[in-house]
């Protein structure tokens, strides 16, 4: 049996995770006096030699596609931030029989925030009042006016753009100004004015003017490959790094947790982690405990931590753990637009990332689906890789130097359109522990259950709709592969695709059908908390993580106000 080193240091609290929720945990009980301890379950991060913000493709092996072209078309590459995988070597997930379900996880300090579209979209009020609103899923136990103060908090520190646009589906926020719109998306700003369609300037965690010590950006449109210059959100660049400063912070990296300890008393006093180096099991002790290992992976360590006292799981008595999981609706297209090819050779890099899109729109009246989505859009002469050219060499037949100028005179023509709608939870998607499967370490890995409603797939079909009358309304060619019907109808992709995964341990005012309370403190046992996405109610058509800063804020101030009152 593998000896167990125990730390004979007690902290104040110990974070599990340090991506977005966890970064600004770090932050926020830090700088309020409390001794902090972090697990992180992969290596640290150095953005100077682990980024290649402005590497050419031609400075790579294989162009950036790995041998074979491994990487082509997948959504990370050798350009890409360190930040996370489909598939884990040693860390297997598995889906039930009939269910299909893609879990991108991350193993590095800064976590799944080293990577993100930067995509910074408050809640709207309705947001949290679902089902007083329509009858389907439930309410949350707080409203946007209480957590409206931490989005001003969050928004205020880390720097968003955008503009005030008194939207009821968009709530407007603290904001810098935007970028201007490049000539691809003035082109579908007139076709959606048209239509009746929103869009407006979008809302993205990136610097357009100099913040807290922090350059502006820089503009050239490589977000996803991180930013030297911290000009985007991380929390590796911009959460942690105040924690460390103040003295009160320690971090521990390659420590995969395994399971969360309870005393006799019922409260939780320790993490098993396995040291990945040495291949050990060691225990760190704290007062509190603050997952945010990520939704599903919190809703596991929650799930392995079973003891006399919670055979179920820790936390667990309601039996809610791992229930309740989302994704967001999503569902693409694009469209050729011929006027492009006239369009004099300039740069528009701008932001990596779009600097408009289009909020819900049809807000006040009925559709043929519950709840809302967003359409995120872009274009335009791009950064072109491998593969970039696949789609027009084989729809043009030839090859040479007719083929060389017809991708010359195709090349920037294209814009696509990806929508994200929400989910309603349903009882067919959850995830649990597989009995028959461990990972390397011997820790039980997650199964995971999956389906889609008729009413997700109603609102990927009107997405689809959308879209052509988008394209064909500006001028283009709408071109898609969706289909009506099949494994993906009207396109709709498979759970996890959209890595929006949330719900799995959510709050509530009833012990008997939520987690935790309005604190993202567990009823079971008062001295964990859970402040990543696993603590939410609904998966509103918004991007989730600019929330996941705000609950984990105001948890973190909660939990700060506790230990002064000596109730840690």
């Amino acid at each position: 049996m593998a000896q167990v080193v125990r730390s004979p240091k007690l902290y104040d609290v110990c974070i599990i995770g340090s991506g977005a929720a966890g970064g600004t945990a770090a932050k926020v009980l830090t700088e309020g006096g409390l001794n902090v301890v972090m697990l992180e379950a992969g290596p640290p991060l150095n953005p100077e030699k682990d980024f290649k913000e402005h590497v050419w493709p031609y400075q790579l092996p294989h162009r950036g596609v790995g041998v074979g072209g491994e990487f082509r078309h997948e959504l990370g590459d050798e350009f890409m931030a360190p930040n996370g995988a489909w598939e884990i070597e040693g860390e297997p997930y598995t889906s039930a029989p009939g269910s299909q379900f893609y879990w991108f996880r991350s193993r590095i300090v800064g976590g799944r925030t080293n990577h993100w579209g930067r995509i910074a979209l408050r809640f709207a009020p309705v947001d949290f009042r679902a089902r007083s609103t329509d009858g389907m899923g439930d309410d949350w136990p707080i409203t946007y006016e209480e957590v409206s103060p931490y989005y001003d908090k969050v928004e205020s520190y880390i720097g968003v753009f955008g503009t005030k646009e008194n939207i009821p589906s968009a709530p407007d926020g603290i904001f810098l100004p935007p970028p201007p719109p490049r000539c691809t998306e003035t082109i579908i700003k007139k076709s959606c004015d048209k239509l009746n369609i929103h869009c407006v300037p979008s809302r993205m965690a990136i610097l357009t003017k100099p913040l807290n010590g922090r350059a502006a950006c820089h503009y050239c449109a490589q977000c996803g490959r991180g930013c030297i210059t911290a000009s985007n959100f991380s929390s590796s660049q911009i959460m942690i790094p105040p924690a460390q400063a103040t003295g009160r912070f320690t971090l521990i990296t390659g420590a995969m947790a395994r399971e969360i300890v309870v005393g006799k008393d019922g409260k939780a006093e320790s993490v098993a982690y396995i040291d990945k180096a040495t291949r050990s099991e060691k225990r760190v002790h704290a007062r509190a405990f603050m997952v945010a290992a990520s939704a599903c992976e919190s809703a596991r360590l929650l799930l392995n931590s079973h003891s006399t006292l919670f055979p179920d799981g820790l936390a667990n008595s309601s039996g809610a753990v791992g229930r309740y999981l989302t994704d967001s609706v999503g569902s693409s297209a694009g469209g050729y637009f011929p006027q492009l090819e006239k369009m004099p050779p300039h740069n528009h890099d701008g932001t990596g990332g779009m600097h408009l899109y289009m909020p819900w729109w049809r807000y006040d009246r009925k559709n043929d689906f519950l709840r809302g989505y967003h359409i995120e859009f872009g274009g335009g002469r791009e950064m072109p890789g491998v593969g970039e050219f696949d789609r027009i060499c084989k729809e043009h037949e030839g090859y040479g130097a007719s083929l060389k100028q017809h991708c010359r005179s195709r090349y920037g023509t294209y814009i696509g359109f990806a929508g994200r709608g929400e989910m309603i939870p349903n009882e067919h998607s959850y995830c649990d522990i597989d009995p028959n499967t461990v990972d390397q370490w011997g820790i039980p890995v997650l199964r995971f259950h999956w389906q889609w409603s008729d009413n997700e797939i109603n609102m990927a079909k009107d997405m689809q709709e959308t879209f052509r009358s988008i394209v064909e309304t500006a001028g283009g060619t709408f071109i898609s592969r969706a289909k009506p019907d099949g494994a993906h109808p009207y396109g709709i992709q498979d759970g996890g695709v959209i890595i929006h995964e949330l719900g799995t341990a959510r709050m509530g005012n009833n012990p008997k059908t939520s987690v935790l309370n309005k604190h993202c403190q567990a009823h079971d046992v008062d001295n964990i908390f859970v402040t990543d996405a696993a603590a939410f109610v609904t998966n509103p058509d918004k991007n989730p993580t600019l929330t996941i800063m705000a609950l984990s804020w105001r948890a973190s101030e909660y939990l700060l106000d506790q230990a002064k009152k000596g109730s840690l």
